[in-house]
């Protein structure tokens, strides 16, 4: 599956009739003034598309590598009624694209969804496949109300399955009826047909016992910096279905209701984008509708973060991982959730430059989502800041085994042979300041640098990292 982050910061507009009073003239306003509304239509496919836009099916851009000829209806499999929306999952190497995805739009302006608590349909599949990704609420504009379910398994019977609807009062005005991303990862490469029916808005009456959380249910104690911005993610809510089954959706910020303790030290938005304004802590946590999400975070600042050194080396004498001074090589998992790992890590923005605060580190990593070469590259450049003095980072830059798997392993005692050398210490810190390294890709990862997957961080325990690339001079 390609990996669809939908972007979720736009606004969504209601439409008022407007109620006028004209100075010098008191006029009377009418009983029949009422919120405009939409078509609650529920229906999304049912043999035929249901208003939705003449090619319903948009794919995602094919220049990312989804493939847009595996789409379309089949008369001759079906559900219920006459015929089903047919998909045929690409393998890997399929010269039309690796994976496909995209969106059913609404074609008017939007649908009222306020009535329903789950959007459901029937699929099987030619293979027991898992699909990447289901869900609605994604448009192409806004997004602002982007729903995902993750990982969902066929079966090759027709089977029904249940994404619901994590605040369905949020829902007044929606265009976005379905979204789905598929890949052959879990069939080893072998391409597969999905088929998809009786796709509808429903209220099933049974979607209960709700679970709202937020940063993936941690209570962060996070130190941060007047005029920083700190976006807050791991935003999901779990329903109890009629079969039984805890289902966890993802949700868009919206969806909830966010509340600082202190607005003079901390604000956040309906996107969940905590500004910090002034010294002091504040607590920011989060509800939907009635109901407390796990999950809170602590923001103490202190004062401003000193913007970390601009780099000046040529974009193409670089290949990036975090900086905003260049365009990423690969995005990059900045939470691996090790086991044992008692690491805290927050991208947050000040100043305009985004940097990756690191709290109660012992040992973490930067997991890339692809590999990097960099085997005509010289060094490794980062950037450590530290509020402490005695702060000592280690950086252990790891390839991809033969197994396809980075070695991530955190040795306790004296490195010894290759492993020696993938690993540098960044000691002596200036406190209250940047502090800047060149890691030559030397030694132990030598041979293995055209193959990248990871840096390993240990130590600390608190630091602040930013520019990380690796470059030739």
């Amino acid at each position: 599956m390609k990996n669809i982050k939908p972007s979720f910061f736009k606004n969504l507009s209601l439409v008022f009739l407007t109620l006028a009073v004209i100075i010098g003239c008191e006029r009377e306003i009418s009983d029949d003034s009422v919120l405009a509304t939409f078509p609650s239509t529920g229906d999304v496919f049912i043999d035929n598309p249901v208003n939705l836009t003449d090619d319903f099916f948009i794919s995602f851009d094919p220049a990312e590598g989804a493939n847009t000829e595996g789409f379309g209806t089949d008369n001759n499999v079906a559900y219920a009624g006459t015929s089903s929306i047919r998909i045929d999952v690409p393998a890997p190497n399929d010269p039309n694209g690796g994976f496909i995805g995209g969106i059913f739009k609404d074609r008017g302006e939007g649908r009222d969804l306020t009535g329903y608590d789950a959007l459901t349909f029937w699929a099987k599949g030619s293979l027991t496949a898992t699909v990447g990704l289901v869900g609605f609420g994604t448009d192409f504009i806004d997004d602002k109300y982007a729903v995902s379910r993750e990982n969902i398994q066929l079966s090759t019977d027709w089977r029904k399955y249940t994404i619901p609807i994590p605040n369905a009062s949020r829902l007044v005005q929606e265009k976005g009826m379905f979204i789905f991303s598929a890949g052959s990862q879990s069939t080893n490469g072998f391409g597969y047909t999905l088929w998809i029916d009786e796709l509808k808005f429903e209220n099933l009456g049974t979607i209960a016992q709700p679970n709202p959380v937020i940063l993936d249910g941690q209570d962060l104690v996070q130190q941060s910096f007047t005029g920083s911005s700190i976006s807050i993610s791991g935003l999901t809510q779990t329903y109890n279905i009629e079969s039984g089954e805890n289902v966890t959706v993802q949700a868009a910020p919206s969806y909830f209701d966010f509340l600082s303790s202190d607005t003079s030290v901390a604000a956040v938005n309906e996107l969940g984008v905590v500004s910090v304004v002034g010294s002091g802590s504040a607590l920011i946590t989060a509800t939907m509708g009635s109901v407390l999400a796990t999950g809170s975070l602590e923001v103490t600042a202190t004062g401003a973060l000193p913007i970390a050194p601009v780099p000046t080396l040529a974009a193409s004498n670089v290949k990036s991982i975090f900086s905003d001074e260049y365009t990423v090589e690969t995005t990059s998992d900045y939470t691996p959730d090790f086991g044992g790992s008692t690491t805290q890590v927050a991208v947050v923005t000040a100043n305009n430059d985004s940097v990756l605060i690191y709290s109660n580190n012992n040992f973490t990593g930067i997991i890339f989502d692809n590999t990097v070469d960099a085997s005509v590259l010289s060094f490794m450049h980062v950037d450590v800041y530290a509020q402490q003095a005695g702060v000592q980072v280690e950086f252990q830059i790891r390839d991809i085994g033969a197994n396809g798997v980075v070695n991530t392993n955190i040795f306790t005692g004296q490195p010894e042979g290759d492993d020696a050398d993938k690993r540098f210490t960044a000691s002596g810190l200036t406190v209250n300041g940047w502090n800047s390294f060149d890691i030559p890709l030397n030694a132990g990862i030598l041979n293995q640098k055209n193959n990248l997957g990871a840096i390993i961080l240990a130590g600390g325990p608190n630091f602040i990292l930013d520019n990380i690339y690796f470059y030739i001079p």
